[in-house]
């Protein structure tokens, strides 16, 4: 069952993608994007297909740091490098947001490299402008943001988005969050059968398959839970909060052999619990209001108290014995939250352990993994979730 999703995410790993492969079989548009502010549900209805790029076949910045610098978060660097390297020729588009100062410089510094380097910037680059604030101006804001992307996309591949085939797409993607919600509940489970590099493969799976696929998929796993083998008995149950991790070998390094990830908040994943797009009679004004509300990162101003309450909340209920909070080096909005959020989980009696490392496969595993072993001897087994 789970190797299924796992299965995928090393496929996505190596730069293959089942959900690429059946797009150009059926000459559908490959979008790219670099977050989770982008609303897959448009793109599903303009009958074009988003796929989340990654950075993980980054084995050095060279030309990263050519056009970014050396002072500045290594997730932006290493997804430019791929581009430089020409791996992301096969996108017809792509559209970045400003997540953070890094991320919008990406977007600069992609169309700079491309004036030296040809054919990797894609025929369609887009800027989506992105709030920090959740109130009704920025809502409106983002709605008309959302509408100029529509327009862009309808110009530039001759589609046209339907009200009916928004809606239907919604209603995929509501499933999705379902499904996504019984699986964080299945995971909360002591003893259970998910780890947390089972749960990030089927994260990533999900931006890697059609919905449909991965809803059905994903409901199988489901119902077969019952049936599955027990993973996570006799180990310390970790909280893990920070920078971007969109590769399993980060999740296996975090776990080893003592513990298991039981819930995350990170980029890629889910924020619990996830709530329903109710369409309304503008359903693009519906996804802007969603998006900005579900996005619990510390971009968003003035919402760091529902953030930590939020993630509180989570570290309850999933019986977290410990947290370990993550950024990567030069990430300065989860690299400032994360002192304050540890200050609040020690006063708490959740032990903490803070890392700081470079990104995806340019992380020093062996340091890590010298830093969690002398963290797991702070965790006395089943203390916090068997009281």
């Amino acid at each position: 069952m789970i190797e299924f999703f796992h299965d995928v995410a090393r496929e996505l790993g190596q730069g293959r993608c089942p959900q690429i492969d059946e797009s150009r079989a059926k000459g559908r548009p490959i979008i790219g994007h670099t977050c989770t502010f982008v609303p897959e549900e448009i793109l599903m209805a303009l009958d074009l297909t988003l796929f989340r790029i990654q950075g993980t076949q980054a084995c050095e910045t060279t030309i990263g740091d050519t056009y970014f610098g050396p002072f500045i978060c290594s997730l932006p660097k290493a997804l430019l490098q791929v581009a430089g390297e020409g791996r992301f020729r096969f996108l017809d588009g792509l559209v970045i947001t400003p997540g953070c100062d890094s991320m919008r410089r990406l977007d600069e510094c992609w169309r700079k490299a491309g004036e030296d380097i040809a054919g990797i910037v894609p025929a369609f680059f887009f800027h989506l402008g992105t709030p920090h604030k959740k109130e009704d101006f920025s809502i409106d804001f983002f709605t008309l943001e959302l509408k100029r992307l529509i327009g862009a996309l309808e110009n530039q591949f001759s589609v046209t988005l339907s009200h009916r085939k928004l809606v239907r797409a919604i209603d995929l993607c509501n499933r999705s969050r379902d499904l996504l919600n019984r699986f964080q509940t299945l995971r909360n489970q002591n003893p259970g059968p998910v780890t947390g590099a089972d749960a990030m493969a089927v994260f990533l799976a999900q931006g890697a398959l059609n919905r449909e696929t991965f809803n059905s998929r994903l409901e199988v796993l489901l119902e077969a839970a019952p049936t599955l083998p027990d993973k996570t008995s006799g180990k310390h149950r970790i909280l893990l909060i920070g920078s971007a991790a969109d590769d399993i070998d980060f999740i296996e390094t975090i776990e080893g052999e003592q513990a298991v990830v039981v819930g995350d908040n990170l980029c890629v994943g889910i924020r619990p619990p996830e709530k329903h797009v109710r369409p309304g009679d503008d359903p693009v004004r519906a996804l802007a209001a969603h998006y900005l509300e579900r996005c619990r990162c510390p971009r968003m101003f003035g919402d760091f108290d529902r953030r930590k309450a939020a993630l509180i909340e989570l570290a309850k209920s999933a019986g977290a014995d410990g947290i370990v909070f993550q950024n990567i080096r030069f990430c300065d909005l989860h690299g400032s939250e994360n002192g304050l959020l540890e200050q609040t989980f020690e006063k708490m009696g959740f032990p903490c352990l803070r890392l700081e490392r470079e990104y995806g496969p340019l992380a020093e595993a062996g340091r890590l993994r010298m830093r969690l072993g002398a963290f797991m001897e702070r965790l006395p087994k089943g203390r916090r979730h068997e009281t």
